[in-house]
């Protein structure tokens, strides 16, 4: 049933209830055949469950891998178990990270739990109790009043002046006055934020009182139907967890290949199947897999993450779930809330017409709104706006209370549209009056023109009706003030009596107003070719003005309305979704519709948003964003990205943070592949030729130490000067996208070649002969070589294409590491009791200086093969 087009006597009838309320006995049938008003608590995981779905990611299952080869390899070489410590604790710090910033639905849940009112006013018998929330019924009749939490939905059979703040639900920026009457009587749908005669659980009484009939309770209510969905909704993962897990995949099948190809191969060509040969042929294949597994690159991703995390809290961004960093720097359609993000959320004067002092006067004295002590006002968002136009004029509310208090007032009524008050002043008595402007000028009959009163003529009515006209066309919320004097206090506070023979005094258009530094943010969307969206449950006329005046549309017909909205079938919607960049006064099913339009033709959405109908949507797309001011617990609680400042450049500039983390991740995946390539490459290739060129120990250090270091500190590299200017990249992109495939490819065999030269010269210098065999300098010298190589081609990573060389930033953290990892490497040579744990040579100072040569060799031929690639990539 559409309570909102039935008259209230037929809605009583159709609940079974009367504007006495139930009985009792009644309302105890009721709870026990439909159950509590309580939004149904999500399914419980608990934090066993979530560490073992961390434990199932494809790149923890391969660093447990490695765990268990690392524990097989010191059983079989009497090492310590250092390494096997090691990569379990990166295990394990991966997988703690990830339970403590996963963001569950139940937290959104309870929190949807906590907006509910927790006692309300209701009839009982004929008489009012005080009863828990909880234990409303449908058929209930509550008395509400200004400062009340409407603890279920209803429809209003008794108002007066009522008006109920619904932003959390609607997204309507002012709050709604609220009435009786029927509506949709011709059978069209009305939207929920037009629902003038209904109320919702999670919205709140602002301004005067009323009672309504509860209509549905709990899960029934659009409260519960939010809840359902936010359980419903699926997480999906993000383009780089798909990466990543495909990356993982793809090395798993060459680890396993790689082995049982070098097992087998090593035993045919030893032809003996003795214990002792199978072992040390399998120790080589563990070689192989200790090589060809990245240890550290779970770590790396995660550090570079939590790095980004902190770097954007300090831009007001804080992220709740760490992969949300990375999926930030592909966002290619940004939907954006209006009111708080776009705009400033306080309602502001930016138009008047008439004598300006008397004008802010008038509207400060004929409202309720305050200055506190800060010089803030507060109440209902217009009223403040008025009483600030005149704290801007010098005119503020308490010095105008103190020279004319109020002395009686007919309060405001949404059949009048307006209100008065009437002041004692030293000059006599005073009414101001104020409201719609066509309902106050019908009741005027002068106006003030240079402080003289004068008839008000058609000339002056047209005038003013043309200001109006032109102010509402800006989508100004306009308000007219109006005076009246008197001799003596007026014998009564009848709206009937005293709003007659009124004087005009003036207009104010008000609106809340952009936030100054959106429109360069909405600006800098488009140079990155990031689309912006306004979604908003404010009218049509409010959202294109202000979408205007940002830049978002072009013309009207970019604009949609909720309403026009159901009227499109969800396959329609899809192909035509890229035609509109606006949508007025829609409701929570609709904001699912757009981001699900928007991901299903493969865009990456983010959406924002700060109440309670938005939570479905922003939990729905590929990024959800909330607001940190004014944004509920449950849209927080959804979001994997919190804005300190409500600002929506703020999100602008966590894209850009995003796009320069996914870079750095990109660049430290890229070395460490390249580098693991090559420690393949050289094993695969000294076994081939019948010699040991590595021992799995080497590998494992070179893995966690040389390696580690530097992937982390090129995390840290600062974004390109032109990194907003780039279209976002596809969510579709592979790791190996843009050529990355090809150079780690050839940078891994460039590395490989100088490893296996070291081996050869090392053994020369030792043996004065070149030939193929076991020798403990040529071992010392590739070990040497290649934790130098990947060392120093870590500075090549700092750019894909461009020289290192000519970027004029410094990363000291690269340095550092690289200088740390020179170090360590050098003592673990050099230190006799690290050297023997490590069965390294000790080789002298110039067989030292060769294998830094060879090593330092990949900078100058990186740099050769990169200016050949920009020379390529300018001719196309």
């Amino acid at each position: 049933m559409k309570y909102y087009s039935e008259e209230k006597e037929q809605v009583l009838i159709a609940l079974n209830s009367n504007e006495d309320g139930l009985t009792s006995a009644e309302a105890e049938k009721r709870i026990l055949a439909n159950g509590k008003n309580k939004i149904a608590e999500g399914k419980k995981v608990s934090t066993v469950e979530r560490l073992i779905a961390q434990m199932k990611d494809p790149m923890i299952i391969i660093l447990i891998v490695a765990a268990v080869i690392s524990g097989v390899t010191a059983a079989y070489s009497h090492e310590g178990y250092a390494d096997v410590i090691i990569i379990m604790l990166v295990v394990v710090i991966n997988a703690i990270l990830g339970v403590y910033q996963e963001s569950k639905a139940e937290k959104a849940i309870e929190a949807l739990q906590q907006m509910a009112a927790a006692t309300s006013k209701v009839l009982r018998d004929g008489q009012i109790e005080i009863v828990k929330s909880e234990d409303l019924v449908v058929g209930d009749i509550v008395i509400l009043e200004a400062g009340d939490a409407i603890p279920a939905d209803g429809r209003i059979i008794e108002s007066a002046s009522m008006k109920i703040e619904e932003s959390a639900l609607t997204g309507e920026s002012v709050p709604v006055n609220k009435m009786i009457n029927v509506l949709g009587l011709d059978g069209t749908p009305v939207s929920l934020g037009d629902r003038k005669n209904m109320v919702y659980m999670g919205s709140a009484v602002v301004y005067g009182r009323g009672k309504a009939v509860i209509t549905a309770t709990a899960m029934e209510t659009e409260m519960g139907k939010i809840a359902d969905a936010i359980s419903k909704t699926v997480e999906g993962q993000t383009p780089l967890q798909i990466k990543l897990a495909q990356l993982s995949k793809i090395l798993s099948v060459l680890v396993v290949g790689i082995c049982v190809f070098i097992f087998a191969f090593s035993l045919i060509r030893e032809g003996d199947l003795s214990g002792q040969t199978v072992l040390n042929t399998f120790m080589i294949a563990v070689s192989l897999a200790v090589a060809a597994i990245p240890e550290g690159l779970a770590m790396v991703v995660t550090v570079v993450l939590s790095i980004g995390v902190t770097s954007m809290s300090k831009r007001n961004a804080i992220i709740r779930r760490l992969t949300a960093v990375e999926t930030l720097g592909c966002a290619q359609i940004i939907c954006s809330d209006k009111t708080g993000t776009l705009t400033q959320n306080k309602m502001t004067v930016v138009e008047h017409f008439g004598d300006v002092k008397l004008l802010a006067t008038a509207m400060a004295l004929c409202s309720d709104a305050e200055l506190d002590l800060e010089n803030h006002a507060t109440g209902e968002p217009t009223e403040c706006a008025l009483v600030n136009f005149a704290y801007k004029e010098g005119l503020a509310k308490q010095d105008l209370k103190d020279k004319a208090p109020r002395i009686g007032e007919a309060p405001f009524d949404s059949m009048r549209k307006m209100m008065s008050t009437v002041h004692e002043t030293a000059e006599g008595i005073v009414q101001y009056t104020k409201g719609a402007p066509d309902e106050v000028l019908k009741s005027c009959t002068t106006y003030l023109k240079d402080g003289k009163i004068l008839p008000l003529d058609e000339t002056m009515r047209k005038e003013i009706f043309n200001t109006n006209k032109n102010m509402a066309q800006k989508a100004l919320r306009v308000l007219c003030a109006a005076q009246r004097t008197y001799d003596v206090k007026p014998s009564s506070n009848e709206p009937s009596l005293l709003e007659k023979e009124l004087t005009f005094i003036g207009l104010t258009g008000m609106i809340d107003p952009i936030r100054p530094e959106v429109k360069d943010a909405i600006e800098e969307c488009k140079s990155a070719g990031i689309t912006a969206i306004m979604i908003t449950g404010d009218h049509r006329d409010t959202a294109l003005a202000i979408a205007k005046e940002l830049g978002i549309l072009e013309n009207e017909s970019q604009a949609i309305t909720g309403a026009n909205l159901d009227t499109i079938s969800d396959e329609e919607f899809e192909k035509t979704i890229g035609n509109y960049r606006v949508y007025a006064r829609v409701q929570p099913e609709h904001k699912v519709r757009i981001v699900n339009a928007w991901r299903k033709n493969g865009f990456i959405t983010a959406m924002t948003g700060d109440g309670v109908n938005d939570a479905p949507s922003i939990k729905s797309a590929d990024i959800g964003i909330g607001m940190g001011i004014t944004g509920t617990d449950v849209t927080k609680n959804v979001a994997d990205m919190v804005l300190a400042d409500d600002n929506f450049a703020t999100i602008v500039g966590a894209v850009e943070e995003g796009r320069k983390i996914y870079d750095n991740i990109r660049k430290a995946i890229q070395f460490l592949l390249a580098s693991n390539m090559s420690e393949v490459l050289s094993i695969f290739f000294a076994t081939i030729m019948g010699f040991t060129i590595l021992l799995p120990v080497h590998l494992l250090w070179i893995n966690l130490i040389t390696d580690c270091f530097p992937a982390l500190a090129l995390g840290m590299e600062k974004g390109d000067a032109d990194i907003m200017e780039r279209k976002p990249r596809s969510s579709k992109d592979g790791i190996f996208s843009g050529g990355v495939g090809f150079d780690v490819v050839y940078q891994g065999i460039l590395v490989t070649i100088v490893t296996l030269a070291a081996y050869f010269v090392g053994h020369y210098m030792e043996s004065g002969v070149w030939e193929i065999t076991e020798s403990a300098d040529g071992i010392t010298m590739a070990f040497l070589t290649l934790s130098f190589a990947e060392i120093f081609h870590s500075f090549n990573m700092r750019s894909q294409r461009g020289s290192i060389f000519t970027i004029s930033n410094q990363n000291v953290f690269l340095w550092g590491a690289g200088i740390l990892s020179l170090i360590m490497t050098t003592v673990v040579i050099y230190v006799p009791f690290l050297a023997n744990a490590f069965e390294f040579e000790h080789i002298n100072l110039t067989e030292y200086g060769v294998a830094v040569l060879l090593a330092f060799s990949v900078i100058p031929i990186v740099e050769i093969v990169k200016f050949v690639q920009r020379h390529m990539t300018k001719n196309k």
